[in-house]
């Protein structure tokens, strides 16, 4: 199941796993575009391995590991515990 996290001004929508048995998340994101319909992104938690990275440049997915590094302790506070 995957969880609504945080909705940015663009438009872009992340959204979260439960932890998996082994301590991992995933992290998904996922922005509409008019070209391309979606343009999506996974990075698993705790290793931040970024992979289906669809139509985002290098620069949006630096920007996307930021928010997520910042707010990585929320997952484990808050729906984990």
């Amino acid at each position: 199941m995957m969880y609504p996290f945080m909705t940015l001004n663009d438009e872009t929508e992340i959204v979260h796993s439960d932890m998996n048995d082994d301590g991992s998340v995933k992290v998904y994101i996922e922005k509409p575009d008019e070209k391309y319909g979606f343009r999506h992104a996974t990075c698993w938690l705790p290793s931040y391995r970024w992979e289906d990275i669809y139509h985002f440049s290098q620069q949006e997915i630096e920007k996307f590991e930021e928010i997520i590094r910042s707010t990585a302790h929320f997952y484990a506070e808050t729906r984990y515990k």
